[in-house]
């Protein structure tokens, strides 16, 4: 009579991780991520200290552990470059502008160019000529266009369609073609070398596009919001002002932002308008640095830097509206 064994049979552990599991594809991932960070240390201090390879193994490690964020990152890098580029070329001494390091931070940095632009320049009266300019043309530019959009979009007047394709066209014909026919009202009307005529040039070249940007937002909100403020003794004026402003709020900042960038870094209509030192805005100023036979990269790269600051600033502070505001107009309903 045979006994039967009741001993079970257990396989030995393996080596891998848990007994007879395989490696899983997100361990492989994550032990070749590790692989990549600790290369990048070991190189970074076998080449005394550089830290290019540091951020080569940290982006390689990024990129198995999470390869969409690796791809954004890499984005990033390759946008911002140029600017750092600029910056670099800033804080450059005047004999080493035409040098070839790749360097951030060049050797021998000094601030140099910067004090010799605020110093040696006029640059910020060209700043203060720009800021002037586009704010007001931000601002006229809005208000004209939130009203003309309120009637386009609100009332059905003789004239309406043809009136909102002239719109539409404007905006097809290229910048060069207007310069005679905007250069010649202004001079009529003695606003030649005068912001303001520069002013109305730029508002006029706005307000057609705001309108069709404003006009989709306001075919979005339900015409029973202004009728319910205008039983409770609101009227027509009113109700525009207290129930559809607020809720066009995306689309104002939208139009205001849009406004500011064509106004902010325009050239050409201010080469034609504004001929005197004293109302030149920063695009001219910076031109004007760049000479035949020499130019000061040094003061051009430093004055780069500082007028994408208020850009910048502002983008930071609509980056809430920027997608609500270009979407949420496409569609009526």
């Amino acid at each position: 009579m045979s006994s039967i064994s009741n001993t079970s049979t257990t396989s030995a552990p393996s080596p891998n991780g848990v007994a007879g599991m395989p490696i899983s594809f997100l361990q492989i991932r994550q032990i070749i991520a590790g692989v990549c960070i600790v290369g990048g240390i070991i190189l970074t201090l076998a080449n005394g200290m550089n830290v290019g390879w540091a951020i080569i193994g940290l982006w390689l490690g990024l990129l198995f552990l999470k390869p969409l964020h690796g791809i954004l990152v890499l984005y990033s890098i390759i946008s911002i470059y140029p600017v750092l580029r600029i910056f670099s070329i800033s804080l450059r001494p005047s004999d080493s502008l035409l040098s070839r390091s790749l360097d951030i931070i060049p050797a021998n940095a000094s601030l140099g160019n910067i004090i010799s632009l605020f110093t040696e320049e006029e640059f910020l009266l060209w700043l203060w000529n720009s800021f002037i300019i586009t704010v007001s043309v931000s601002v006229i530019g809005v208000a004209v266009a939130s009203t003309g959009a309120y009637a386009f979009s609100r009332w059905r007047f003789p004239g309406r369609r043809p009136a909102l394709i002239f719109l539409l066209t404007t905006q097809m014909i290229p910048a060069g073609m207007l310069l005679i026919p905007i250069f010649v009202i202004v001079a009529q009307l003695n606003l030649t070398n005068n912001v303001i005529g520069l002013m109305l040039a730029y508002t006029t070249t706005a307000v057609p596009f705001s309108i069709w940007i404003l006009k989709g937002y306001y075919d979005t909100i339900p015409p029973d919001l202004e009728e319910a403020a205008m039983v409770d003794g609101c009227n027509r004026m009113e109700a525009f002002w207290r129930v559809v402003l607020p809720l066009s709020t995306p689309a104002l900042s939208i139009v205001f932002l849009f406004n500011f960038l064509a106004a902010w870094s325009e050239y050409l209509v201010a080469r034609v308008i504004l001929q005197a030192q004293s109302v030149q805005t920063w695009p001219l100023g910076l031109a004007d640095l760049i000479a035949q036979f020499d130019t000061d990269w040094g003061k051009y790269a430093a004055g780069s830097v500082f007028v994408t600051i208020p850009v910048l600033l502002l983008f930071v502070w609509q980056s809430k509206y920027l997608i609500s505001g270009l979407t949420l107009g496409s569609v009526k309903g």
